[in-house]
């Protein structure tokens, strides 16, 4: 709550900095505003960017580094006893103590110490939050004397702005190549800690899969099997399933909104399809156990055949019917943004209407049409309520989609449930197992960019 009536404050007090920064402009300029350097509103900007962005990365920084400057103070006040203890019994103490200082339950009985502790927690808390606003409103409120101070005819108030904001676009293109790389070390670090319990050769080769590894060495299993094959045959032959039901569907769809709907069906049918990419997967998982893998094993059951209760085809059905919307929705667009000037040359040398479509659209929205099957693919490979409810948890190495099977998404989840410690190979495996499906959707990506220049260079 404290938090929130201070970024009120804030933004209310960027507001006012706005409308102060443009009366000022507008009143400096004495032979009208056509002398400013800029617009009136860049001014108004000038004055708000002062206020806001001090105050903002203040109190960013404030709520960063705030929980470790408060845990050092406590534990600096903790008996010796107290502070010499392993890592994982004092971070377990602290958070007794974080929970005792807000009345939450505690997981031991309550010492004078822990209370002294708790209630010097509350305190340094009081003064931290204390201290927070001020410094935060006192920047705000310096931000807006300094701006509007600085306010003069000839002041580049535009192009002061726009260097903030290429400085701020350049920040968030920052964060998002370091966010990409700390995904990658922390899967590469992890992943080389598991290597060096399991063979990679056994890992990438092996065709069982059984991590339950014992506790004890003399315990019966107590050397795990971590052959990734059947977990990858699985995905592989799901994910293969789903787009065998979504591209012919959701391409022929577009074809058919794009080149043949009229605009009311078109209007209609287009939303109603999309409302299939707003479904949780939760649903599709319910429908699938429900419905469909019931309907395929009494309808093998008719005809002789022997179908799981739990299949890849079943799982792969439904994920390919969640999948539609991807590939239909940009691949209508993709076609709908072909020059109509190829349409009306292929008629005009007496194309058929689907022969244009064949020869002159499609080749011309290829692109497009693989970029929209390449998300498809990436969302199928990365699907895990579906493959959890309808095809199961079985590690099986066949091709068979009338039998259970299981995917590398579900085994990572699999793996990390529960209270897990790092030290073991089958919480390790996980992170094996995200590597490989990085490098798996890291080679998709290449393919279609390879296939995607080449037919983009033909039609530039």
């Amino acid at each position: 709550m404290q938090l929130t009536i201070l970024l009120a404050t804030l933004l209310i007090l960027t507001v006012i900095g706005f409308h102060m920064g443009r009366s000022r402009a507008v009143s400096t300029a004495v032979s009208g505003i056509g002398h400013l350097n800029s617009l009136p509103s860049y001014y108004g900007i000038y004055v708000a960017v002062w206020c806001g962005v001090p105050a903002g990365v203040v109190l960013i920084l404030w709520l960063l580094f705030e929980p470790q400057v408060v845990e050092t103070l406590v534990v600096a006040g903790l008996p010796e006893a107290a502070r010499t203890l392993p890592e994982n019994k004092l971070d377990l103490l602290l958070n007794d103590i974080r929970n005792l200082a807000v009345g939450n339950i505690v997981s031991r009985d309550v010492d004078p110490e822990m209370q002294r502790a708790a209630d010097h927690y509350a305190s340094i808390r009081r003064m931290g939050g204390a201290a927070m606003i001020g410094v935060v409103l006192a920047l705000a409120v310096a931000g807006i004397g300094f701006g509007r101070k600085a306010i003069s005819p000839e002041l580049r108030a535009r192009t002061r702005i726009e260097n903030v904001l290429m400085v701020f676009l350049i920040g968030c293109s920052t964060i998002a190549i370091l966010t990409t790389v700390g995904i990658v070390l922390s899967l590469l670090f992890e992943s080389l800690r598991f290597f060096q319990l399991v063979s990679p050769v056994e890992f990438l080769f092996g065709l069982e899969w059984s991590p339950q590894t014992a506790l004890r060495e003399d315990q019966v299993g107590s050397s795990g099997l971590f052959g990734s094959v059947p977990l990858l045959a699985g995905t592989a032959l799901i994910s293969f399933i789903a787009m065998c039901v979504a591209v012919p569907v959701g391409l022929l769809s577009a074809i058919y909104m794009s080149e043949y709907a009229a605009s009311k069906v078109r209007s209609a049918v287009k939303p109603l399809l999309e409302i299939l990419a707003g479904i949780p997967t939760v649903v599709y998982g319910f429908f699938a156990a429900l419905t469909v893998a019931p309907f395929f094993r009494e309808s093998g059951n008719l005809f002789g055949i022997g179908i799981s209760s739990e299949s890849a085809l079943a799982g792969g059905l439904v994920m390919g019917i969640m999948i539609i919307p991807f590939v239909s929705s940009i691949s209508d667009d993709v076609i709908s943004a072909v020059p109509q000037s190829l349409r009306e040359g292929s008629l005009g040398l007496g194309a058929t209407k689907s022969e244009t479509i064949r020869r002159v659209i499609l080749p011309a929205a290829l692109p497009g049409i693989v970029g929209g099957i390449l998300l498809a693919v990436s969302r199928a490979i990365g699907e895990t309520m579906i493959v959890v409810m309808a095809a199961g948890l079985a590690a099986n190495l066949t091709a068979n989609p009338l039998e259970a099977v299981t995917t590398v998404t579900v085994q990572i989840v699999t793996l990390l449930v529960g209270d897990q410690e790092f030290d073991s190979a089958k919480t390790l495996a996980a992170f094996a197992l995200g590597l490989v499906l990085f490098f798996i959707t890291l080679i998709l990506n290449v393919a279609a960019l390879s296939v995607v220049k080449k037919y983009r260079e033909q039609y530039e």
